[in-house]
């Protein structure tokens, strides 16, 4: 996909973002889209991928349904939790002892129109002081995204003032626009301060690690000064070793969906990442960095979820 290829007002937005984040980049992420986007249509390809492999849908709603579990999985697939988040961070300021950040991840918000008015009566009433959503806004991985970003701009008012956004591999960059044309910051391997009563909080995101790999943690750390509290928003946990050696306080993501479908207990049977399966779901620590990975709000593949319902996270965060 070129910017010669978009209509006189998507090339103007994304050439004014090109500005931003580096023409090279914005090159790089166009390109690799409309390569997964030819390989997509062309038939045989990118077979190992399920979120493209639409018979396997039909094949696990089948299977559940014969088992009697697909009513009850889309059932739970609409029952959101709030879990709640307490961390200690070291390196935080004072006076964001008790700062308080909602995370929403794997929204995927054009699979079922139910889920944005869920979602709305889940977080109205929350109390937070800013709001981090970590990717995967829409369902498939290529195509329209109109349907998602109408259902974003729904859910847009019950966020908050300030909200954060990192893209995860079902995004385009394309996208990138009209999301922040909701006020919500896309931060593309960039970061941004907090000021709070003369100190600062550094919020930081990444570009996509697990699919398109068009992430960099020296770009995103940039601004942050040695020493500072940062925490890191990034689709997937699979960059946690570097994130841990960046200097990074808390890293926040998702893309696991926790597993999704899971044996009793919780106990996920696919991941789709690449790290332990000790980072697929809730808090973990490496070393300095404390980190956690959201289950996510929507679901993946087929709207049912099982021994894993979605949730929406609070995360308190305290100095250590």
């Amino acid at each position: 996909m070129k910017l010669s290829d978009l209509d006189d007002a998507e090339r103007a937005a994304l050439v004014a973002l090109g500005e931003r984040i580096g023409r090279a980049y914005l090159r790089q992420r166009l390109s690799l889209e409309g390569e997964h986007e030819a390989h997509v249509f062309r038939r045989h390809t990118h077979f190992f991928h399920l979120e493209n492999w639409y018979s396997v849908h039909g094949l696990i709603r089948g299977t559940l349904s014969v088992l009697g579990m697909h009513g009850r999985g889309r059932r739970n697939a609409l029952r959101i939790e709030l879990r709640e988040n307490e961390v200690a961070l070291a390196s935080l300021p004072p006076a964001f002892d008790g700062y308080t950040l909602l995370h929403l991840s794997d929204l995927h918000l054009d699979m079922n129109e139910a889920l944005v008015e869920r979602l709305i009566e889940r977080v109205r009433d929350l109390r937070r002081d800013a709001c981090v959503l970590t990717g995967d806004f829409r369902y498939r991985t290529f195509g329209p995204f109109e349907r998602t970003l109408d259902a974003l701009a729904r859910l847009r008012p019950h966020l908050g003032n300030r909200v954060f956004a990192v893209l995860g591999n079902h995004d385009s960059i394309r996208m990138v626009p009209r999301i922040e044309g909701l006020d919500i910051r896309v931060l593309m391997n960039e970061s941004e301060a907090i000021e709070r009563h003369g100190e600062t909080l550094h919020v930081a995101g990444i570009d996509d690690a697990h699919y398109f790999r068009t992430h960099s943690l020296t770009e995103a750390a940039h601004e942050v000064p040695p020493g500072a509290c940062a925490v890191l928003l990034s689709h997937t946990p699979e960059p946690y070793r570097n994130a841990a050696h960046t200097g990074f306080s808390l890293m926040l993501c998702g893309h696991t969906h926790g597993g999704q479908i899971c044996l009793p207990g919780g106990f996920p049977i696919l991941t789709d990442a690449d790290a332990p399966r000790r980072y697929a779901r809730g808090p973990w620590r490496y070393r300095n960095l404390a980190g956690y990975t959201s289950v996510g709000c929507g679901s993946s593949i087929v709207d049912v979820r099982l021994n894993c319902r979605p949730e929406v996270t609070l995360h308190r965060l305290r100095r250590q």
